[in-house]
């Protein structure tokens, strides 16, 4: 469904930011790398759910190829898949026309 490209770029989202934690904690502080060991692993799930998911919404709603590949990169960026989901709510993207 088109709701769960939402769900799966906050999940990668907050898994960025658990991995940011993590690499603070580790190279900084030099406390622990728990965090870069755990989110390191979640993030990567959720990245490759992120892939799968865009790539699915995208042809099942029929997104040019520069949406798509807004899409995709927006996963690279820490944190970037929420204000282009927001973008693509405001243009329409999103929904089942």
């Amino acid at each position: 469904s088109t709701q769960s490209l939402p769900m799966v770029g906050t999940v990668t989202a907050g898994t960025w930011t658990g991995l940011l934690l993590g690499m603070f904690l580790k190279s900084v502080t030099e406390t622990t790398d728990l965090g870069v060991w755990l989110f390191g692993r979640l993030h990567g799930l959720a990245f490759l759910g992120y892939v799968v998911t865009t790539v699915l919404v995208g042809m099942r709603l029929r997104w040019p190829m520069w949406a798509l590949l807004v899409a995709l990169l927006a996963a690279v960026p820490p944190l970037l898949t929420w204000p282009v989901e927001w973008w693509f709510r405001r243009r329409g993207l999103l929904s089942d026309r």
